[in-house]
């Protein structure tokens, strides 16, 4: 009879782990979390160097609890946003228990993968390799990268997947489960996200300026939420869009204030799917030069570095 008791608690025993995401930029990181979390916790874009914090996903399943911590692309920066945002990738992996390195099914292995996969092995962290957007190759050039990538790194699983199609992203969950080991769980089995409410409502709106504007536009936008007001049946938000010109700010607002409405729009429309009430959305454009430069700036709108320490 003791024995077994003990096995039942064995069984149902908790676990859990910390899986960093990582890889270049618009390789689908995002798009995977989602796919796996089962909701849009991730804002997701065409353009690269979309994500700039470290999103926190959390999947609960029976008695299995997968952190996912998305990341921003490896790039080389170019400013001290750049920093910031290479310094959150590369201290998430040195937080994690495992790692999933995402690339693309039909690009050979680049320098970015490379110095990824250096710093994977220097860790000692075990790795899976996600090759995502195989709904755009065929079996020839995947077999191709598959192979490419395994002279490099014994993995401890490749995985083909479309996370755009949802194709396949259960069995990154199902390999994801040699990683977890025996723990009590970090979040509640009900929480999808640790993010605060005003940085998944600045995060919404920055993916509809990144939908509505051009390539340069964009990187140069940062998105401040200076009043978040809940009341019984309705969020009243005030959010300022921080960018880096006069001209720009034009474009932004558009003619008659066209643009800014579109965004704005857009933006309600995802905010009341995901909060489940009505929002009003009351959104200001201001100039900061350079604020991608400017560490105070970058404190003030959250990419503080001081917080990766």
């Amino acid at each position: 009879m003791y024995k077994r008791k003990a096995l039942e608690k064995r069984k149902n025993m908790k676990k859990t782990a910390f899986i960093a995401i990582v890889g270049r930029p618009n390789v689908g990181k995002s798009t995977l979390l989602n796919a796996m979390i089962g909701e849009k916790i991730a804002i997701v874009s065409s353009k690269p160097q979309t994500t700039r914090n470290r999103i926190t996903g959390i999947l609960t399943i029976d008695e299995n609890q997968f952190v996912f911590l998305d990341t921003p692309g490896i790039h080389k920066p170019r400013t001290r946003l750049g920093d910031y945002m290479m310094k959150t990738a590369n201290s998430t992996i040195g937080a994690s228990d495992a790692v999933i390195l995402i690339a693309e099914a039909d690009k050979s292995v680049g320098e970015i993968e490379r110095s990824i996969i250096e710093q994977i092995k220097a860790s000692g962290l075990p790795c899976m390799l996600v090759l995502n957007k195989v709904d755009i190759t065929n079996a020839e050039r995947l077999a191709k990268t598959i192979t490419e990538y395994a002279s490099l790194h014994d993995f401890d699983a490749v995985v083909p997947v479309s996370a755009l199609k949802n194709k396949d992203v259960d069995t990154v969950i199902k390999e994801a489960e040699k990683f977890l080991h025996e723990s009590q769980w970090f979040f509640s089995e009900d929480m999808v996200t640790d993010q605060p409410e005003r940085q998944i409502a600045a995060e919404i709106i920055r993916e509809k300026i990144l939908r509505m504007l051009s390539d340069e536009i964009p990187h140069g936008t940062a998105v401040v939420i200076e009043d978040f007001k809940e009341e019984p049946k309705i969020i009243k938000i005030r959010a300022e869009i921080y960018c880096e010109r006069n001209s720009h700010k034009g474009i932004i607002v558009g003619k008659n204030g066209d643009t800014l409405k579109t965004i704005g729009t857009y933006a309600r429309e995802d905010l009341e799917n995901f909060f489940g009430i009505k929002v009003y959305l009351n959104l200001w454009v201001k100039v900061k030069e350079k604020w991608r430069d400017s560490q105070a700036n970058l404190n003030n709108f959250g990419y503080d570095l001081r917080d990766l320490d």
